[in-house]
């Protein structure tokens, strides 16, 4: 459990750490290769645990020191993906591409993660099918059979993340070309995209299409994770919530760029460095509308946190969510400590209020979790965020590195409080 005291203004610096949601498809990309593959800047995260844990048990080897991966072949990959792990994070589902491309077959259940909704895998099966996979799904497991993978041009109905990344692991042992249209393009996908391309896929984006050319092998590669844009737009949200000044390090700013926007029509001071965004209170929170889109438009995965400092904004916000139409487990919470939140439908209508009060509260995912954090930082008294391992699974130290910033937040059974 985590505990917040609020009333403390966050001030200083913070660098951020490997983005999650690269780290895990590049520790499923070697299992497309018999060589090495070394990834640096990597986060020490409970998902990544998991997809560590999922390729030890798929046959790989993995030396992991500090944010150092090595992972080395240790035998015969085996084709069945262990129900257990990949039920535990969806993200394993994207074992299912390239265990077929590689092995020729694959048998993986599907998958499990944050309760934020249905989250069909069906975009990541018609895809598969269209390069030659014969699919069968009984029992909740996913059957795929494909002497070898031929590239084809698929087009995605929607810009999922999982199902761009799972076509490009897939395409990059396929004969021919597979040529992804309607593609996502979060800076994740992308690069995964060129950790392929270093491993000898050739890969190249267009506007609306991305392509991969495979070869029969891949090679092993060096790679460095790209930054975490979600944990930074938290610590940028923490710094303008608690009206402080916050500068996040170690960044690619233009990954940032709307929530940037929004944080500026909401009255926050922003500078942009070459590595670095400052975020720096001016005054009062004014209230402002968005909706979450996939990239380049306002992350779903920092709706949640936006939501806690909206909650405090002067006057009113609408706040629509349309990529997950279950990212709403914050909301009941928040309005525990006394914020004015109304749902309709997928939107929120958020009132701003003078304050809000800490309370026992329940992290109900990665995301949610945050918010509450969040809100905990500015309510009067003391907040109990239960349901921590949502949050270790997508932060990296979160109430130590909020803690160098001034908050008084410790973690219970963790570390004692100072």
């Amino acid at each position: 459990m985590i505990v917040v005291r609020g009333g403390r203004s966050l001030f200083g610096r913070v660098r951020a750490a490997g983005a999650k949601n690269a780290a895990l498809p590049a520790i499923f990309a070697s299992l497309l290769t018999s060589e090495p593959v070394e990834l640096l800047h990597v986060p020490c995260l409970r998902d990544v645990e998991t997809a560590v844990e999922l390729v030890e048990a798929l046959g790989k080897e993995v030396l992991w020191e500090g944010g150092r991966l090595v992972i080395r072949e240790a035998g015969p990959l085996s084709p069945r993906a262990p129900e257990g792990l990949v039920r535990r994070m969806r993200a394993s589902f994207l074992v299912l591409g390239p265990l077929v491309a590689r092995l020729g077959e694959a048998q993986v259940p599907l998958p499990g993660g944050c309760a934020i909704g249905t989250r069909p895998v069906d975009l990541h099966l018609k895809g598969l099918s269209a390069l030659g996979a014969e699919l069968t799904v009984r029992g909740g497991w996913v059957h795929a059979r494909a002497p070898r993978l031929q590239g084809r041009t698929v087009y995605l109905d929607y810009p999922s993340v999982g199902a761009t990344e799972q076509l490009l692991l897939a395409g990059a042992l396929a004969d021919r070309e597979t040529v992804v249209l309607n593609p996502a393009r979060e800076p994740e996908v992308v690069d995964l995209s060129r950790l392929l391309s270093a491993m000898g896929a050739e890969t190249h984006w267009e506007e609306d299409r991305v392509t991969v050319k495979g070869g029969r092998e891949l090679s092993g590669a060096s790679w460095e994770v790209i930054p975490d844009r979600i944990e930074a737009g938290t610590f940028l949200l923490a710094g303008a919530i608690t009206g402080g000044k916050v500068r996040v390090e170690g960044v690619i700013p233009e990954h940032l760029g709307a929530l940037l926007v929004k944080l500026g029509e909401a009255g926050v001071g922003v500078e942009l460095g070459g590595d670095w965004v400052e975020v720096a209170a001016k005054g009062g929170l004014r209230g402002v509308n968005l909706e979450t889109r996939p990239y380049p438009g306002f992350p779903t995965d920092l709706q949640p946190p936006m939501v806690s400092l909206l909650s405090l904004a002067r006057g009113e916000s609408l706040v629509t969510e349309t990529v997950f139409e279950g990212r709403f487990g914050h909301v009941g919470e928040l309005l525990r400590m006394g914020a004015s939140i109304r749902r309709q439908g997928a939107s929120l209508l958020i009132r701003g209020v003078e304050g809000l009060t800490g309370t026992r509260t329940l992290a109900s995912d990665i995301r949610a979790g945050a918010a509450l954090v969040l809100a905990g930082l500015v309510a009067q008294g003391t907040t109990y965020v239960e349901g921590t391992e949502h949050i270790h699974r997508g932060y990296e130290n979160l109430t130590e590195k909020l803690r160098e910033l001034g908050a008084w937040i410790w973690e219970e059974g963790r570390e004692s409080s100072r």
